[in-house]
């Protein structure tokens, strides 16, 4: 990893490779949590923390984020808070625009890239604690909702909770765009997804949470394959943060299920607002 990570000069590579977990641990705890995949913690702390190039950073980011699926996905999946049906509905929008993202980011400045990244996180940062889940109204499910059967319920504390779905052409041009800022981020751009299906269709937000989650594994393996043929995959990077995600988001998938809709999103909206601040000023001032 010489070149690539600044920090790995100076202090031992065990030590290397635990400080890489714990972050690692804590960005697969925040990515349960709010649907975001760890991408969207994980990659501004490698290269703010670590020094990692964005490259590199954003390459282990998209092996963690399969990593992330394959673990908080199969808990929501079994709690019940998986739309099955809308994932695999809104995945085939978002792996054509994950491929094209892929190839775009292999040509961008990655000054440039990382202003993008953070304007992507201040804007859903706000849309995300604008919303009022419980004070809305539920009107009929779109007609495309109700022909494919993307209607659907989850336990709540009250009891079964049945909801509709909303504008799901938007849903799904939303999911194209959150597939292409995949590929070019290096993230699962759970923020636009988690955008797509909570703004947009009007699923409540356990249930975006977590059919996000399932989701973006899909999405990053797709622009995966990309950085890989690139060589922008670092087997000593990845290893650690890879295991280091994937328990975080085992604990996250346990912590979400009894936690509150709007804590959840206070979490969501000040994590990434505050990693959008930070890579904003990286990205205009040619930092790391």
């Amino acid at each position: 990893m010489k070149g690539r990570v600044a920090l790995g000069n100076r202090v031992h590579i065990l030590e290397f490779s635990l400080l890489l977990f714990a972050v690692s641990y804590a960005a697969g705890l925040v990515g349960a949590l709010t649907g975001l995949g760890g991408g969207v913690v994980l990659v501004p702390a490698l290269v703010l923390l670590f020094g990692v190039d964005i490259h590199y950073a954003m390459g282990a980011s998209l092996i963690s984020v399969i990593a992330t699926s394959s673990g908080a996905a199969a808990a929501f999946v079994r709690e019940g808070f998986t739309n099955l049906r809308i994932a695999m509905f809104l995945e085939m929008a978002a792996v054509v625009g994950a491929v094209a993202g892929a190839l775009l980011a292999t040509h961008l400045n990655a000054s440039v890239i990382a202003v993008i990244f953070g304007g992507v996180l201040a804007f859903s940062s706000y849309f995300s604690l604008r919303r009022r889940e419980g004070a809305e109204a539920h009107p009929a499910s779109h007609p495309w909702a109700l022909r494919l059967g993307l209607e659907g319920s989850y336990h709540s504390a009250t009891g079964p909770r049945h909801y509709s779905v909303q504008h799901v052409p938007a849903g799904a041009a939303l999911m194209g765009l959150a597939g292409a800022l995949s590929g070019l981020l290096g993230i699962g751009a759970g923020a636009v997804k988690v955008l797509a299906m909570d703004q947009a269709m009007r699923l409540p937000y356990k249930v975006s949470t977590a059919t996000s989650n399932f989701v973006i594994g899909i999405t990053a393996a797709a622009s995966a394959g990309v950085y890989f043929t690139r060589g922008y995959v670092d087997p000593g990077l990845t290893m650690p943060v890879m295991l280091g995600v994937l328990l975080g988001a085992l604990s996250g998938a346990r912590i979400m299920v009894g936690a509150k809709s709007r804590r959840l999103r206070l979490v969501f909206s000040i994590v990434i607002l505050v990693l959008a601040a930070e890579m904003i000023y990286q990205g205009l001032t040619g930092g790391r």
